[in-house]
């Protein structure tokens, strides 16, 4: 039996056996040797046949899925994780949920803000687009190409909510459908264990009321930490982008990330980047106002 300190307050879950019951459901039997009979009333594993993979009994796993036992041993989640197939990222958050919070480490409530010699640096890339998001993706500084490449790169943004929510970018973005699948799965690797966080639950919550695809994405509990590919982008001024994007993370700002953009050299793309760049020099105010936006954040 589980000991008082384990077990889970009523009506209240709990993130780990949210999780594992999202997982659960995406494991399609034939994927784990499980023959597929066809009277199944629920999709994915059942919870019998994870345990049997996880050689736990299934007590003991439904008991976790129920949240009345919320801190299994590090040895039957390696076990759980390789019965739900998770990968290297995926497990490790699953570690992570089943942390203690009381030994969790908490990150700082304080205003993220940028240090002088990232925005400084950012704003000698002429034809590199560069910005900084903290660790709920707020855009906290922006370089001039960032801002002309899409305003919702500008400080003051939200890079997950506009994804979602602006219909400007998503029409800048082509490859909108694939942009959305893997931002909201980053969303949940840059913020960790800590789904309680009150910045968390303010955008995840907004979103699930007003977007039926971030609610599908989020619902999955997918976790990628997906630092570098490809957008694909259909700017209003230039035409068609083809740029790599790299997402690096800041030591010692707490979750800050850089997140640069740029095109092959020689490339169509980067003609269209220094295009876009002469049109940013010459649109009046432009300068003055991007410069003081960043300053201000």
């Amino acid at each position: 039996m589980p000991t008082l300190e384990r077990m889970a307050p009523i009506g209240d879950p709990g993130p780990l056996a949210v999780y594992l019951r999202a997982r659960r459901q995406l494991v399609q039997p034939a994927a784990v040797g499980i023959p597929d009979t066809g009277n199944r009333r629920v999709p994915g594993l059942r919870r019998e046949e994870v345990a049997f993979l996880a050689g736990v009994s299934s007590d003991y796993y439904v008991r976790l899925e129920q949240g009345r036992d919320r801190h299994p041993s590090e040895q039957v989640l390696g076990s759980i994780a390789q019965a739900l197939q998770l990968d290297e990222e995926a497990t490790v958050y699953l570690l992570q949920l089943a942390t203690s919070p009381s030994t969790r480490r908490r990150r700082p409530r304080r205003p993220e803000r940028v240090g002088d010699g990232i925005r400084s640096l950012i704003d000698t890339w002429p034809l590199t687009p560069a910005y900084v998001h903290g660790t709920y993706m707020d855009v906290l500084a922006a370089n001039r190409l960032a801002v002309a490449l899409s305003p919702f790169n500008s400080p003051g943004h939200n890079s997950i909510l506009a994804a979602f929510l602006e219909p400007e970018l998503r029409a800048l973005h082509a490859d909108w459908e694939e942009m959305t699948a893997r931002i909201a799965p980053y969303l949940r690797s840059v913020a960790g264990p800590d789904v309680d966080d009150p910045r968390l639950v303010e955008i995840v919550g907004e979103l699930s009321v007003r977007s039926e695809r971030f609610r599908k994405l989020w619902a999955r509990q997918d976790v990628k930490h997906k630092a570098s590919g490809t957008s694909l982008l259909q700017h209003p001024q230039v035409g068609p982008l083809h740029l790599r994007y790299e997402k690096l993370l800041i030591p010692g700002a707490g979750g800050q990330t850089l997140v640069t953009y740029h095109a092959l050299p020689g490339s169509d793309s980067e003609e269209r980047l220094r295009l876009l760049a002469a049109l940013d020099d010459t649109t009046p105010g432009r300068a003055d106002s991007s410069r003081i936006t960043a300053e201000s954040a």
